[in-house]
């Protein structure tokens, strides 16, 4: 379907989309931006319900080969100018997408976690659900005070890997810490220092590694329930890593162990 008006009401409704979080979680939906993130979606769950689509990349292989897969009713096709007002990449990422949030079908304690406390940058939750899928985790469990996963600029710092793992919103870390203990798992909690170094501990068996927020790292009362804290070791003078870098750390360490 061309669409020639800003006004259209489902351009309007990817617009609202696209500019509130409120409404992105209201409506369980999220926005994708670009070919990548839509064709993975597409592979591991199906058709989006809705794609926009610069005219002038229609042709395109990556994305006539995308296009295949769509409904035509699922489709706005509209001008660069059109494009540029809903973006908030240029407009050479060619595609949007609205699909509906993933909610993860099994939320019981899964073998290999990464739980995260309170991290408040959308791009450092993203590549955190992209390291963990990469390193094979069952699962990425987030608090309530985390950033939303399932914001554009996580989606774009996840690359697809939002719909590899199992991510989990709004959870009680200390009741979850609780059950994966009940179920023979053992937690380790990153901090800074006063803890055993990261290349001391056993991360074989069913195991989930704690990151805490950017600023004040992980609470004392998180603290307080899991089973060992974890340092990664530094050249003197360092006081921490990103939060995003210490979880590739802790997180690759681990396949190391298990592999």
């Amino acid at each position: 379907m061309r669409v020639e008006s800003p006004h259209n009401p489902r351009l309007r409704e990817v617009a609202r989309l696209i500019a509130s979080s409120r409404d992105r979680r209201k409506s369980g939906r999220c926005v994708l931006e670009g070919v990548h993130l839509i064709d993975v979606y597409r592979r591991r769950i199906g058709a989006p319900e809705t794609v926009v689509v610069l005219d002038e990349v229609l042709a395109r292989s990556d994305v006539a080969e995308l296009v295949a897969y769509v409904p035509p009713s699922r489709m706005l096709v509209v001008s660069r100018t059109l494009f540029a007002e809903l973006a908030t990449l240029p407009a050479d990422v060619a595609m949007l997408a609205v699909v509906p949030t993933p909610m993860p079908a099994n939320t019981s304690p899964g073998r290999f976690c990464l739980l995260l406390e309170d991290v408040q940058d959308p791009g450092n939750v993203g590549t955190m659900i992209r390291t963990a899928a990469a390193a094979g985790a069952d699962q990425v469990v987030l608090s309530p005070h985390c950033a939303f996963a399932w914001s554009p600029r996580s989606l774009r710092a996840g690359q697809g890997a939002h719909f590899l793992t199992a991510v989990n919103e709004g959870v009680d870390l200390r009741e979850w810490v609780a059950a994966f203990r009940h179920a023979g798992g053992r937690t380790f909690a990153t901090v800074v220092t006063d803890a055993a170094p990261l290349y001391m501990a056993d991360l074989r068996g069913r195991v989930a590694m704690v990151i805490g927020s950017e600023g004040s790292g992980v609470t004392r009362a998180l603290l307080d329930v899991v089973d060992e804290r974890i340092t990664i070791p530094m050249a003197a003078g360092s006081e921490s890593l990103n939060a995003a870098a210490a979880a590739a750390v802790v997180l690759f360490e681990a396949v190391r162990q298990r592999s």
